[in-house]
């Protein structure tokens, strides 16, 4: 089959989950083209080069903001420009689907991204936004809009289990949406145990939308030297060129590769990290505690820290009052996140729904 692969450049979870499914797609003897933009597309580039087709195709607005009220106005206001995106986003894919006679189109939060003309499918478990004081009316209402906007895909592939999940009800107990339109796979991760020495006390990956990136960034390099032990910092920036700056006690590196990345995950004591669903996903994979740290006024990464610090697993921290060593103190007292199915029964899932269509 030759497949369209949209994935979202809303940070870098949409990227490193929805390569676990490229792979497995071209392992299984498909064509795939990945459309995206920005940072998420060039580490898929830099992760598939030479093996998929690449367009940049923009993606919804995303405004600068520096505390959560100021994302909510910011981001109302941007409603019309987001749903003109959307529409141009479809009406490109439909032209493109027809011209390049794909078989499939598969999109990871890019809402735009499908056509009635063959088999489409959304990957995604946010169908139940959460918002600010949880009001239900309003989170039910944006359900219904979810549900209408996502109305072109056959089946809604969930990243989760259906039951005890891990992202509580952003795609469980949900209203709107009927049984039959969703899929739920399992997790996916791409980060695996490996049986490596636990050598870094301290793994701190930095990552969002700008300008929150930056700000966590500032504030991680400002405090990682009151930390105790060996400690490693990725800073997130795949549009720079590679580089490491190590004394031998702390080491910063401008990017790590996902192979890097996961030896670092497993070699990590404690990990440091946004509070994203992928990353949800890695600490479940490897059974691993962690301090979680929201990007400002994005509801479902407060929400998710919210949730599984409320449930023992990890520490959540407000990245406005963020103190590193005494966070880190704190989440020592958490028991992480238990493995849940693995994630190869999700991949085997996924390639049977798309290649019986």
């Amino acid at each position: 089959m030759k497949v369209l692969f949209g994935v979202s450049s809303w940070g870098l979870g949409h990227a490193t989950r929805a390569l676990i499914l490229i792979r497995a797609l071209i392992g299984a003897g498909h064509e795939v083209t990945i459309l995206s933009t920005d940072r998420a597309l060039k580490l898929l580039q830099g992760e598939m080069a030479g093996r998929c087709e690449f367009i940049d195709l923009p993606d919804i607005p995303k405004p600068l903001w520096y505390s959560s009220p100021d994302f909510y106005v910011k981001m109302t206001a941007a409603m019309p420009l987001v749903f003109r995106t959307f529409w141009r986003e479809h009406r490109y894919v439909d032209e493109l689907v027809s011209a390049e006679r794909f078989d499939r189109v598969v999109s990871d939060s890019r809402y735009g991204v499908w056509t009635h003309r063959v088999p489409s499918y959304h990957l995604m478990h946010t169908l139940h936004q959460v918002v600010p004081f949880r009001i239900r009316p309003i989170e039910h209402a944006m359900e219904v809009i979810q549900r209408r906007i996502l109305s072109g895909a056959r089946r809604i592939l969930i990243p989760d289990q259906e039951h005890d999940g891990l992202a509580g009800d952003l795609c469980h107990n949900l209203g709107a949406f009927s049984r039959d339109q969703l899929e739920y796979l399992g997790i996916l991760s791409d980060v695996e145990r490996m049986s490596v020495e636990q050598d870094v006390d301290y793994f701190i990956t930095v990552s969002g939308v700008e300008p929150q990136r930056t700000l966590l960034e500032r504030k991680v390099l400002s405090q990682a030297r009151e930390l105790k032990g060996r400690v490693v910092i990725t800073v997130g920036r795949p549009d720079l060129p590679r580089s490491t700056d190590d004394d031998g006690r702390i080491a910063i590196h401008s990017y790590l590769g996902r192979k890097a990345q996961a030896e670092m995950l497993n070699r990590a004591r404690m990990v440091v990290s946004r509070s994203g669903y992928t990353t949800m996903m890695e600490m479940a994979e490897l059974g691993k505690r962690a301090l979680l740290i929201p990007a400002v006024g994005q509801s479902e990464q407060e929400y998710l820290g919210s949730l599984h610090e409320g449930r023992g697993a990890m520490h959540c921290v407000d990245q406005r009052r963020l103190d590193l060593a005494r966070d880190l103190a704190d989440a020592e007292r958490y028991s992480g996140l238990t493995n849940l199915r693995p994630t190869c029964e999700a991949v085997a899932r996924f390639l049977q729904i798309l290649e019986s269509g």
